[in-house]
């Protein structure tokens, strides 16, 4: 579908009771790549070869969560045996992904020498936009695998060239911008955070409303 069509399709009810979904899991899902990614960043390995085995380790870790997530959204049954569906292609791309994106923070950082906070957020952006448009084919050929049995289309029907680049460039704009934005917003989110710390009963309180309206939002 167009992305008109799509938009047309979401209500607040919808994006709240998947919330409950991909929040969680992105609270896994995020932090234990870039945890990974900075390790990483200790070792004597270049970018390419720290990169390739950041995104090994990250898939092999965390492909459950990715396709729990990935039934939940489509409505499917959620099966053990099925947690680690689609290995082959999802490591292949976590593993492109982890390797451009490696290298792209080389070359952006080299090229463009970010001096200001904003403007290395910017860049920290670019460099996942590019790193997902890289390792995009592996996410048709994981979407291929993922498809039901009973509907299987062959590949010269499921593939279509207009629905990849329209699909590849909104997951990889939401991907740059999102954590772009994470990025500009960790200082206040710290400070947020440590004056929630200090003051538990008014974090506690602001928690239980913000469960009771997405509880809410979803009936």
């Amino acid at each position: 579908m167009t992305v008109a069509q799509a938009y047309s399709e979401v209500t607040f009810s919808l994006v709240a009771n998947f919330f409950l979904t991909t929040f969680p899991t992105n609270m896994l899902k995020f932090p234990v790549f870039e945890i990974i990614n900075r390790a990483m960043m200790f070792t004597d390995l270049s970018p390419g070869v720290s990169g390739l085995i950041s995104g090994w380790l990250f898939c092999t870790i965390m492909l459950p969560v990715t396709n729990y997530r990935f039934r939940k959204s489509m409505g499917w049954e959620i099966k053990v045996s099925l947690l680690y569906q689609a290995y082959i292609p999802t490591v292949a791309r976590d593993i492109i992904y982890g390797w451009a994106r490696g290298l792209a923070n080389t070359y952006l950082q080299d090229t463009i020498a970010p001096t200001t906070f904003t403007h290395k957020a910017m860049v920290f952006g670019l460099t996942i936009w590019v790193s997902c448009i890289i390792s995009s084919p592996c996410n048709e050929w994981r979407g291929y695998t993922l498809q039901p049995p009973d509907k299987k289309l062959p590949f010269n029907i499921y593939f279509k060239p207009i629905n990849y680049a329209r699909s590849t460039g909104i997951g990889s704009s939401i991907m740059g911008i999102a954590l772009m934005f994470g990025m500009l917003v960790t200082p206040y989110a710290e400070d947020a955070f440590a004056y929630m710390k200090e003051h538990t009963a008014l974090a506690l309180g602001i928690v239980a409303v913000l469960i009771v309206a997405i509880v809410m939002a979803t009936k």
